[in-house]
């Protein structure tokens, strides 16, 4: 697959991952508003690409950073998504790709995060699929339960799902 270009004025180019534990948990990063831990939400690992990494290589990188997790089977892509939203003060504009990932390996340890990430990442969490859909919080992608349903029930789509754009 091509590198990816970097972040310039179009679309920022994300991978995301959504990591299942053996026991079909979801792991889902808690963060908020720099200035505001009230304004939080939860969502999976990832970030941009940076430099010639393609959204593979920005997956692992990103899931290592933010987790610490290195033992991971990284699967298909499995929706995209484009979304538009403030934070920190200014409006991100993504394009992100969702990547299916197993892993043994369910401690974690976030060593690598950014002054920004160090700011507002408030930890991380194992979530069930019932536990997903039953809760308040917000959670991105907003159909997460939903769509996590869906794949433990059947697996993979035979090709990424575009998913409605979100902007907040």
């Amino acid at each position: 697959m091509p590198a990816e270009a970097p972040y310039e004025g179009g679309p920022r180019k994300v991978a995301r991952v959504v990591l299942l534990d053996p026991q079909e948990r979801v792991l889902l990063l808690h963060g908020h508003e720099p200035d505001d831990p009230a304004d939080d939400w939860w969502f999976t690992p990832g970030g941009g690409l940076e430099g010639a990494e393609t959204r593979e290589e920005a997956a692992l990188r990103e899931l290592v950073e933010e987790t610490g997790i290195t033992e991971v089977e990284l699967g298909p892509v499995l929706w995209r998504r484009r979304c538009s939203f403030p934070f920190a003060g200014r409006r991100w504009d993504q394009d992100e790709w969702y990547y299916l990932a197993r892993t043994r390996q369910t401690v974690t340890r976030a060593a690598g995060l950014t002054d920004l990430e160090r700011r507002t990442v408030a930890g991380a969490r194992w979530w069930t699929c019932e536990e997903l859909t039953e809760a308040h919080e917000t959670v991105y992608p907003t159909r997460l339960a939903e769509l996590l349903r869906r794949l433990l029930d059947e697996g993979p789509p035979a090709r990424p799902e575009v998913l409605d754009t979100e902007i907040v």
